[in-house]
């Protein structure tokens, strides 16, 4: 069926640039399907316009947050497209909920929570979900690596590698710190983990299937930075990963269990490690990963028999089926 769909764009956070790349193929196919858009784009500063269609990558009039609400109350779903802080980590979920209207991916708790690794990473080891090791640097905190090195260190609450370092001494973990705290109060210093990087990905409300797993091979650099991301050429998806049958069954099961600890419904991407002993070890949760076509979490599910339109559709019909079900809850 087709909808009146508000898509959400933009945003504040260093990953704004790849919430429009990804809102413009959902716009593309949303509209090929026959759905109305309308769009939010909200810019660097915060400001946010309203417009239709791919006009959502125009500067539009300027509106006070009220009257977007209002007009977001005036949608069957809201489909946000956001990427890291103020837009995947509750916030706007938040709003949404207040204006009462279905929107796709994760709640505000599940947002809020696969936003922050290092509080994650607490619920997966409380729920026996085997994890990358890490330890926490507050503000004032000395820089410290109990792993060895190599070792990573990144800004716990954001995403597509930004201010990530790969540490080799004592010098690079450092300015690794220094980096990561420009972009966050708190600060994460991974163990290296020898294996394969394996990404898989979730859909579902109450009973969530999981894609086949993409092993993610970079060509060119050192780790699956930025660039390793987003530039073209520079990394391979193999799927299915080239990983045992049970190492498959076991990446998808803590998928899933990792998806539904966190009480994450819609969509989700999953990366997780196949360690060279043999041992699956789940890393981080992406509750709005990206979404262009050709990006990881579609290219899983096209190779798992779920072509791109028809996985966008689904969403919508969980948004709706999500927002119908809690409708009957008494407040």
């Amino acid at each position: 069926m087709t909808r009146r769909i508000a898509v959400v764009l933009g945003g504040r956070s260093s990953e704004h640039d790849i919430s429009i790349a990804s809102a413009s193929s959902v716009i593309d196919a949303l509209e090929a399907a026959g759905n109305e858009i309308v769009t939010v784009a909200i810019d660097r500063d915060g400001q946010w316009a309203l417009g239709a269609g791919q006009k959502a990558l125009e500067t539009g009039p300027r509106l006070p947050t009220r009257e977007v609400a209002t007009t977001l109350a005036d949608v069957d779903v809201v489909f946000p497209v956001l990427h890291g802080p103020f837009g995947e980590d509750g916030t706007v979920q938040g709003l949404l909920e207040l204006a009462g209207v279905p929107y796709v991916g994760a709640g505000v708790l599940a947002s809020a929570l696969c936003m922050d690794k290092d509080i994650f990473k607490s619920v997966m080891r409380d729920h026996g979900i085997p994890v990358t090791q890490n330890i926490t640097l507050r503000v004032g905190d000395e820089p410290r690596n109990p792993f060895g090195y190599p070792c990573f260190v990144k800004p716990a609450r954001l995403g597509s590698s930004v201010g990530i370092t790969k540490a080799h001494d004592d010098d690079e973990l450092a300015r690794g710190v220094a980096l990561a705290f420009e972009h966050d109060e708190k600060v994460l210093v991974e163990e290296l983990v020898e294996g394969i990087e394996v990404e898989i990905g979730v859909l579902g409300n109450r009973r969530p299937i999981a894609s086949l797993p993409g092993e993610i091979v970079v060509t060119h650099n050192e780790w699956y930075d930025y660039e390793a991301k987003y530039d073209e050429g520079e990394m391979e998806l193999v799927i299915p990963a080239r990983i045992s049958p049970e190492q498959i069954e076991q990446a998808q099961e803590h998928a899933v269990s990792a998806f539904v600890a966190t009480d994450c419904e819609g969509m989700a991407r999953v990366d997780m490690f196949v360690r060279n002993d043999g041992v699956v070890l789940v890393n981080e949760l992406n509750t709005i990963p990206g979404f262009t076509s050709t990006s990881v979490y579609a290219r899983l599910f096209e190779a798992s028999g779920i072509g791109y339109s028809e996985l966008l559709d689904r969403l919508a019909e969980l948004a709706v089926e999500r927002h119908g079900r809690r409708g009957g809850l008494r407040y």
